[in-house]
């Protein structure tokens, strides 16, 4: 039986391609999801009258729609990097606010 020749930049780099392409998604996804959980604790409503959970997940719909044809690695490392610390930014404010909230409480 003769040997496989492969051609470099033919086989590898399409495999590493959709790797990448693969993760990227899951990262996204992943942020994603993770945004609508975070918009779930906004549960009061704007000057008018429009919940803020609504409202926050319509712009994060927005944005993800709006680079859904992004194809430049460099881009998307830096989009879903920069998603991901906002949220956790957000996180950690919106959990400091609602333990000195409670903390004023008790």
């Amino acid at each position: 039986m003769a040997p496989t020749i492969i051609v470099p930049g033919s086989v590898r780099t399409a495999a590493a391609r959709h790797f990448k392409n693969a993760t990227t998604r899951k990262e996204s996804l992943s942020l994603y999801r993770e945004i609508l959980r975070t918009t779930k604790v906004f549960h009061w409503c704007d000057e008018m009258g429009h919940p803020w959970s609504q409202r926050l997940r319509a712009e994060a719909r927005k944005e993800f729609e709006a680079s859904r044809e992004e194809t430049d690695p460099l881009i998307l490392a830096r989009m879903l990097v920069t998603g991901r610390d906002c949220v956790q930014q957000i996180q950690i404010k919106f959990n400091e606010a609602d333990r000195a909230a409670w903390a004023r409480i008790e």
